[in-house]
């Protein structure tokens, strides 16, 4: 079964390409372009996973996942934590301690997005074909 994605950014080129390129992967690939779409949009999907720009227009990738990760283990617990993977043309580096202390599986490279990448991520390196 294809993985379900919510890929959440607000430049509407980027969600576009990055979509075509995760879809063209396997992945099942929705989007929204602020945190209260993305909100409204999972609790609709209910997806895998959510791709989550760390600079969401006025919005801070970071509140929107605590928010989303708050929303997800209030309402569904039995289906266990929201899983996040954060997105950036930033390095990871530039935001490492936030990385760690926010509630999400961890960071992709806007330029390293890819369905491998982000299987590597939830499973583990040894799961890439």
């Amino acid at each position: 079964m294809a993985l379900r994605c919510l890929l959440v950014d607000d430049d509407a080129h980027f969600l576009d390409s990055a979509r075509t390129l995760l879809q063209r992967e396997g992945l099942r690939v929705d989007t929204a372009s602020s945190g209260a779409q993305a909100a409204q949009r999972i609790g609709d999907l209910r997806p895998d996973l959510v791709l989550l720009d760390i600079r969401l227009g006025d919005e801070s990738g970071f509140t929107v996942a605590r928010e989303l990760h708050a929303t997800w283990s209030t309402e569904a617990p039995s289906e266990g934590a929201l899983k996040i993977i954060l997105i950036s043309t930033y390095s990871a580096t530039d935001f490492g301690r936030l990385i760690e202390a926010s509630p999400v599986l961890g960071f992709i490279a806007k330029s390293s997005l890819s369905a491998r990448a982000i299987r590597e991520l939830i499973e583990g390196p040894s799961s890439a074909p």
